[in-house]
């Protein structure tokens, strides 16, 4: 086992193969090889993340493109089965379209997100220096806030961060979800839609398609 995992090493650093064919044959030989009694597939898995963020493929992954990967847990197997009998395209083919269904939901999610903070701008009346504006761009990275956060974040006062969060209010982009008027905390609600519609795409199987010109991911 010793000299497989010296192998695979020596196959994974390698810089002169194409980047997802690559990761694929070096996730499925680290999976053949099967080296521990537990944890395999989550190690294979951050093998794949740790081998497209070394090729500079991607600098941040919300969700894990190896997630695709096991959205259909029998031809995922059934590719690793063909990979052992010596036929590589399977497990490439699942790795592509994993990546590109994982691409094309995180634009998706970029769209909604992007849709969202338009909305909440075209509700907001405030002055241009209000710290209400910048607040705004906060919540689509922390969509459930306090009267802290704001304060921390945007180095303001009690009183000015309360004014900012009631405004928000006010304009139907966030609203209360604590009870009482002690440690009371908010959350937008359209952000927090936006990134469940995200999870859930990421469990349906989405299989490439040609519509026209355009290459498309139809659920199934």
């Amino acid at each position: 086992m010793t000299s497989s995992l010296d192998d695979l090493f020596v196959f994974a650093s390698r810089t002169d193969l194409p980047v997802l064919p690559h990761v694929a044959i070096a996730h499925a030989q680290f999976e053949t090889i099967h080296p521990f009694t537990d944890g395999n597939g989550r190690t294979g898995r951050s093998l794949v993340h740790t081998m497209l963020r070394r090729a500079e493929v991607v600098e941040r992954v919300t969700v894990p493109l190896s997630a695709g990967l096991l959205t259909d847990t029998a031809a995922y197997f059934e590719s690793l089965d063909e990979y052992r009998k010596g036929d590589v395209e399977p497990i490439v083919r699942r790795l592509n379209a994993a990546t590109f269904a994982a691409v094309s939901n995180g634009r998706m999610l970029v769209d909604d997100l992007a849709s969202a903070r338009e909305r909440f701008i075209d509700s907001i009346v405030a002055r241009r220096e209000s710290v209400v504006w910048r607040l705004v761009d906060a919540l689509v990275a922390q969509p459930v806030i306090d009267n802290a956060f704001v304060q921390r974040t945007f180095d303001v006062s009690d009183m000015s961060a309360q004014r900012a969060i009631d405004r928000l209010v006010d304009a139907g982009v966030l609203h209360q979800t604590s009870k009482g008027r002690r440690n009371r905390v908010w959350q937008a609600d359209e952000i927090l839609d936006a990134l469940d519609h995200f999870v859930e795409r990421s469990k349906r199987i989405l299989v490439p398609r040609v519509q026209g010109n355009q290459l498309a991911f139809v659920g199934v």
